[in-house]
């Protein structure tokens, strides 16, 4: 029996472990390898660690954990089900982990439209994050993607970081009265046309519309939405939000005992330092718990 299994091996989860391992509860990290920050040449906004390249991050916060003896399985989770006292885990090889608590670290993916180029350029010219990738690109041409009141904010949010900001729709605009008349206030052109394809060498240089337009652009920010990239917190029984998140307490409880969120899964903030702060209060609430538990 495990005090905790924590599924997913990215900075919530990591951050979790080390605070579990240095309250001596036995921990086991069962993590797939699959991130969202996979295409990411660095990571930003993270105190001490920033520009460092995630797989990095990774790496040290592994090698760190040695010292607490957390246990670490390149592993993917299948399944889980509540059971008295816990909850039984399933990995893929057919092995099943016992545990007192859950946490779930296991993020979001990004929906790309289907757009020749989207998925080529992602990582390379095309990003979601202005906050993550926007100084690398600054001052340079930008293309906020995306219709409605999503499409129009992403395109005012890239203004803090280019005067040179178009917004493109794909398609109708979607734009209410005031969101139309706030960007041609800030001079932003809104591009209704279909889009036939990005292109580029090795990054993004240009739009190319299905009308035969040609609109120069070093980078794209997408406003396209995200899915759960695990389905284990629905099939638990957990509160989704209206957004698709995971509705979690302060302390990222779930509505579900025993169960906890830590990530980019469970809130709108959706940043490395953010999550990895996330991972040390859920450490910190099942620490407390199971301390209680055992007081009794």
């Amino acid at each position: 029996m495990y005090d905790v299994v924590i599924v997913g091996g990215g900075p919530a989860g990591l951050s979790a472990a080390t605070i579990l391992g240095r309250a001596r509860r036995r921990v086991v990290i069962c993590d797939d390898g699959r991130y969202r920050n996979d295409v990411s040449g660095a990571l930003h906004g993270f105190l001490s660690r920033d520009g460092i390249h995630p797989a990095e991050l990774r790496r040290i916060g592994r090698e760190q954990l040695e010292r607490y003896e957390v246990e670490l399985r390149s592993v993917r989770v299948t399944a889980a089900r509540v059971v008295d006292g816990g909850f039984e885990v399933t990995l893929e090889d057919g092995a099943q982990l016992d545990c007192r608590k859950l946490l779930l670290a296991t993020g979001v993916e990004d929906r790309l439209p289907p757009v020749e180029g989207m998925e080529r350029f992602f990582g390379s010219g095309v990003f979601h994050c202005p906050y993550c990738d926007g100084w690398e690109v600054r001052d340079r041409p930008l293309a906020a993607y995306g219709a409605g009141k999503n499409g129009a904010g992403l395109a005012v949010a890239l203004k803090a970081w280019s005067a040179d900001v178009v917004l493109c729709t794909d398609g109708p605009a979607g734009l209410r009265p005031e969101e139309a008349a706030r960007l041609e206030r800030l001079g932003i052109p809104v591009y209704q046309q279909k889009i036939a394809r990005l292109e580029g060498a090795s990054w993004l240089e240009q739009i190319v519309f299905r009308d035969g337009l040609t609109l120069p652009r070093h980078a794209l920010f997408l406003s396209a939405g995200q899915a759960q990239r695990c389905d284990l917190a629905a099939r638990l029984g957990c509160i989704l939000t209206h957004k698709g998140a995971i509705r979690t307490g302060k302390l990222e409880g779930t509505n579900v005992p025993g169960l906890f969120v830590a990530g980019d899964a469970s809130r709108d903030v959706q940043l490395a330092v953010v999550a990895a702060a996330e991972g040390a209060k859920a450490a910190i609430a099942i620490h407390m718990a199971l301390q209680e538990e055992d007081a009794r």
